[in-house]
């Protein structure tokens, strides 16, 4: 049988996997699910593009990393763009429908736990939230003992012919990355006389700035929704979403600012 525009892209599976639960169903349930499915395949294909990005940076490949790094970059803003989308149902359209959730919540998405992790910011209470021994808690314990795109980033700067201390460079991948006087050094010095790698750094920079700038539109979208009930996943709702903004995942590349 020739494959089709239909078969190729298995729409009879994918289209069949919106089972609103409300009785009705809520009109809005169906947005709902249809919103957060597509965050979940975005989020799948960052992971892909991220995994691309660290094996360019480490093959010290700058044409295709800069390639790599402006889809993710457009991507970003088309998850950002979705709260727009999200945010035409009003409170009380929510409230239609939320106790079906029970204990499901966006708090317990995997993948964007693989989306920290691969960003450097691990912490193996993530990891603890999953059974022990099913699939989900195996690729989040696999992602969590990977080099993150910053340890990529440092290998680059190295083939690049700037040198980072060993302690830097050899750092345990499963702790959250934290500031480097050193590493700072190095990067004002890649910004005074390499144009080239200080473009990467800026990507990096506007990659960073991306992640929090969606962070803040998911808060306030919540904010909005449910005000500061707590979340449905056992979370504390807005207030634990507020906690996750402004801490930057490559600290480095901000602290430099006030160098130059």
């Amino acid at each position: 049988m020739p494959v089709t525009y239909w078969s190729y892209l298995k729409l009879d599976e994918l289209l069949s996997l919106q089972k609103p639960l409300s009785d009705g169903p809520e009109h809005d349930e169906m947005l709902f699910i249809v919103i957060h499915q597509v965050y979940e395949l975005w989020f799948k294909e960052v992971l892909h593009e991220l995994d691309h990005l660290q094996h360019l940076l480490t093959t010290n490949d700058t044409p295709r990393a800069q390639h790599t790094l402006k889809r993710i970059l457009t991507i970003l803003k088309t998850l950002v763009a979705q709260i727009d989308v999200l945010e035409t149902m009003t409170p009380l359209e929510f409230l239609a429908f939320r106790d079906r959730l029970e204990q499901g919540s966006g708090f317990q998405s995997a993948q964007f736990r693989e989306l920290e992790f691969a960003l450097g910011r691990k912490d193996p209470r993530a990891v603890e939230r999953y059974p022990e021994g099913s699939a989900t808690r195996r690729r989040l314990e696999a992602r969590f003992r990977q080099p993150t795109l910053w340890d990529a980033f440092l290998r680059y700067l190295e083939a690049n012919g700037y040198r980072v201390q060993e302690d830097v460079n050899e750092r345990d991948v499963t702790l959250p990355i934290v500031p480097s006087p050193s590493t700072q050094k190095v990067l004002i010095q890649v910004y005074r006389t390499n144009p080239v790698v200080a473009g990467v750094c800026e990507r990096l920079v506007d990659l960073d700035e991306g992640f929090q700038e969606w962070r803040y539109r998911h808060v306030k979208m919540v904010e909005r929704t449910i005000g500061d009930k707590p979340g449905t996943g056992g979370s504390t709702g807005a207030d634990y979403l507020r906690s996750t903004i402004s801490r930057p995942a490559f600290p480095d590349l901000w602290a430099i600012r006030t160098a130059f």
